[in-house]
């Protein structure tokens, strides 16, 4: 398996950032709900991967996007994905449980008694810590984990919950951070707009044409011009895109 890369420095970093301010200030935001996510949780440490493809063919790997390791993110990084990746890689596929694991030592633990039909755990204790990953499955550009480091962790249903749920909302605005960035230089017209939010709200073309007025045609060009400005394969994957874009809700 190929292995995950990261940049060394600062206590929050991501790896390989560029670009202006604006976007670093977006990405201090994410780091700041992080933060505030390993506190409630009573972790050391978090880390972001996505699920990447790397080589001729792809082999798909974790690869890492934010962190609090600092100067360590590399070997901790390795180290994840070498003792758990394939596992990870493979896990998402079928399942969003959370995924727990013990560590090395007698006192890095993740506690889940009552509560171990709602986690997927891995056996090998070769890590110094404990760990939790939150899978978020957002489509080929968007799946990966929110991992969470810790000496321990003893977890509730409550709190799993919620954790899990900010953690899809973390990697939805990343991912939609960065289609903002790609966004095509063409922007949708007011009408594509209109028809991708008919569609988005389960209207047929044919009910979008009687309510604008338009032939059923004309309709099908507005929504296929838009999903290629979406650089989209099909019109549900422009709509989903629309959506993250703030094009239509």
């Amino acid at each position: 398996m190929a292995q995950s890369s990261s940049g060394k420095g600062g206590d929050d970093q991501r790896s390989g950032a560029r670009g202006g301010s604006g976007r670093i200030g977006r990405i201090e935001l994410f780091q700041t709900r992080l933060q505030a996510m390993r506190k409630g949780l009573g972790a050391r440490h978090y880390a972001v991967f996505r699920i990447a493809g790397v080589g001729v063919p792809p082999v798909r790997t974790l690869a890492l996007e934010l962190n609090s390791w600092g100067e360590d993110a590399e070997h901790e990084a390795r180290a994840l994905v070498s003792l758990f990746g394939d596992d990870l890689v493979s896990h998402i596929e079928s399942s969003l449980l959370p995924v727990v694991w013990n560590g090395a030592g007698d006192h890095q633990v993740c506690d889940v008694d009552g509560l171990s039909r709602f986690f997927r755990r891995l056996r090998n204790r070769s890590l110094p810590w404990a760990g939790l990953a939150f899978p978020v499955r957002l489509g080929s550009q968007g799946n990966g984990y929110v991992v969470f480091a810790a000496e321990s962790l003893d977890l509730t249903s409550e709190t799993i919950l919620s954790l899990h749920a900010r953690a899809c909302q973390i990697m939805t605005d990343m991912l939609s951070m960065e289609e903002r960035k790609a966004q095509p230089a063409a922007a949708l017209n007011e009408r594509e707009i209109a028809c991708l939010q008919m569609a988005g709200d389960g209207h047929t073309s044919e009910a979008i044409a009687e309510k604008m007025g338009l032939s059923v045609h004309t309709v099908n060009a507005y929504l296929g011009t838009a999903t290629t400005k979406l650089n989209s394969v099909n019109r549900i994957q422009a709509i989903a895109k629309a959506i993250r874009l703030g094009f239509i809700d």
